[in-house]
């Protein structure tokens, strides 16, 4: 199954970094995101982060526990992030943790898609799967 929409980011607040040298610099951020379209409903985004002396070279990794309702159904699940960028292009990777549903979203499993317009609009398409 598949749901698309957009989602908006607030709240973007990183923590003083807690390795910065040589250059590559260590941090956590928090932020919160706001879901529209099939899936409704609000995150809590914590991510660790690493910047670098070339500025398109960096990296993070994140959890997001998603309060939603999906299809109908209300409950709340994980995804973890996994990203990295450099001069030569990007790459993310965002997948439900296994067994993190809970409500009438147990079970469910997934990766999710996002994209950032040039306009900035922030959008998804999970592909997901759930018990029934």
């Amino acid at each position: 199954m598949f749901a698309k929409g957009t989602f908006d980011t607030a709240g973007w607040t990183p923590q003083p970094a807690y390795d910065d040298r040589d250059g590559v610099s260590l941090g956590v951020v928090t932020m919160t995101k706001t879901f529209h379209g099939d899936l409704t409903g609000t995150s809590l985004v914590t991510l660790l982060v690493v910047s670098t002396p070339v500025e398109e070279s960096k990296a993070y990794v994140a959890l997001e526990r998603i309060d939603a309702t999906l299809d109908g159904r209300t409950g709340s699940f994980t995804v973890q992030h996994l990203a990295a960028s450099e001069p030569s292009g990007q790459s993310l990777r965002v997948s439900v943790v296994p067994d993190s549903g809970t409500g009438e979203l147990t079970g469910i499993r997934g990766e999710m898609q996002i994209h950032i317009a040039p306009d900035g609009t922030h959008s998804y398409v999970l592909d997901y799967t759930r018990p029934d």
